[in-house]
């Protein structure tokens, strides 16, 4: 990574990042890496993530942030090389790939998934959901599946999760601010 970082500062601007399209994790990513390096790695953006795959593979972009259940063939495969993962601990699909956070890039972002209820939903519909989440995420076969993604469930409480969600809409208001990214139309 400090190779990495090194490189564009030499020449800024001229590596690139390739994304789902604009405002994805993918994306997000990219700018926060940005903002915390002091770096301006060139976004382009691609019509979801079934093309940024085959663009990177190819060399048309230089790198990406991109989901463990994409990547890791790729890597295995030897098509791509993994540099570094976003999360805070290295990932179980791929323990000997580094964290960002082990080369001093203060970065700790996964994807996440969240189960949703229209306004006013009434609290025991809610709880009702949330054990039968939970229930349904305890499954071996579900398990297996979210295992197989490199993905781990939360199963947070829906308090905790609206905290959650509080967080994380004010952290990325931060990045989105200091990026400059504009919704496209």
């Amino acid at each position: 990574m400090k190779e990495l970082i090194a490189l564009e500062k030499r020449s800024p601007g001229k590596i690139n990042f390739g994304s789902a399209g604009v405002g994805t994790t993918h994306h997000m990513n990219g700018e926060l890496f940005n903002v915390l390096t002091g770096t301006k790695l060139n976004h382009i953006p691609f019509k979801g993530a079934g093309p940024l795959t085959p663009a990177l593979i190819s060399g048309e972009v230089d790198m990406a942030f991109d989901g463990m259940g994409t990547a890791v063939p790729n890597v295995r495969s030897g098509r791509l090389r993994a540099l570094a993962v976003t999360t805070a601990k290295r990932a179980e699909l791929m323990p000997e790939v580094p964290t960002l956070m082990e080369s001093g890039i203060a970065m700790d972002v996964t994807t996440w998934y969240g189960l949703w209820a229209i306004k006013g939903t009434p609290r025991p519909i809610i709880d009702r959901m949330y054990q039968a989440t939970i229930k349904t995420m305890a499954l071996p076969e579900v398990k297996k599946v979210w295992d197989s993604l490199g993905a781990a469930p939360g199963g947070q409480s829906p308090a905790e999760f609206e905290k959650f969600i509080k967080q994380e809409i004010a952290t990325w208001a931060k990045v989105v601010k200091a990026s400059g990214v504009k919704v496209e139309n």
